[in-house]
């Protein structure tokens, strides 16, 4: 039997590695926010960080809200079969 076809992010060190680097491109693309010049129509949106938060949140929120709605959409494993 030939052995089964190993992908790259089959290897752990793999995994770290690309754990590793999304945190750094995230603290990366967080610093950059302390050089740019913001034109904002409101003053919070113009913070230091308003926009990494807002996505966390929102990102938060959206898997939450997802989880709320499994429990009033999911059925039973044998619903097609009734």
């Amino acid at each position: 039997m030939s052995q089964p076809k190993k992908y790259w992010l089959d290897r752990g060190e793999n995994v770290t590695k690309l754990y590793r680097g999304l945190w750094v491109l995230g603290i990366a693309l967080v610093a950059l926010d302390l050089f740019l010049h913001k034109h904002e129509d409101f003053d919070f949106a113009a913070r230091f960080g308003f926009y990494a938060i807002y996505g966390f949140v929102a990102c938060v929120a959206l898997v939450l809200t997802a989880k709320l709605l499994r429990r009033v959409l999911m059925r039973s494993e044998d619903y097609y079969e009734r």
